[in-house]
């Protein structure tokens, strides 16, 4: 399940074009979320899409599947979590990124500390169940022994519609 991607990993965080670079792979890889997250939707799963990234190479990808699995802990992250764990042959995530198109729970934030990830990337805000910025910050909550970065927003515009057009569908729905 692990594939290369197309840049080398060489690069220093510490320089501009580095961090050009970085922020152009960020929407690279949320793109790669956005795509999940719509096949998420085709199933009639809330569309949620997560990567696992170590260095600049695909480890793992997951969708929600809470519906199609009858499993309420079927997230995308925790789902791509378990599945980087396994590819990886570690529970310890530390040189890893996650990649998820919506703000991770209180159940995918705490799997993140737990598993010691390095860096979590997401594009919306979810006001109603965030737990990484909007009602609690478990991710950097420094009570916790690990605390993960968390760079928001990436892509937030378009990982928020495909929620927003999911939600109106479904309302409207079950109007008719």
């Amino acid at each position: 399940m692990s594939e290369p991607l197309d840049r080398a990993a060489d690069s220093s965080p510490g320089d501009c074009a580095s961090e050009h670079d970085h922020a152009e792979f960020d929407r690279a890889m949320m793109g790669r979320a956005l795509e999940l997250a719509r096949q998420a939707r085709s199933l009639g799963e809330v569309p949620v899409g997560a990567l696992v990234v170590r260095g600049r190479r695909l480890v793992s990808q997951a969708f929600n599947l809470r519906e199609t699995n009858h499993d309420p802990t079927a997230h995308a992250e925790r789902l791509a979590l378990e599945l980087a764990g396994r590819a990886l042959a570690t529970w310890r995530l530390d040189e890893c990124v996650v990649y998820v198109t919506l703000e991770p729970c209180a159940m995918c934030a705490g799997a993140m500390v737990l598993a010691r990830v390095g860096r979590l990337v997401y594009g919306a805000t979810d006001p109603k169940a965030g737990a990484c910025e909007s009602l609690y910050r478990i991710a950097r909550d420094p009570r916790l022994n690990h605390r993960v970065e968390v760079t928001s927003g990436v892509m937030a515009k378009e990982c928020g519609e495909i929620l927003t057009e999911f939600f109106q569908e479904r309302r409207h729905f079950r109007k008719i």
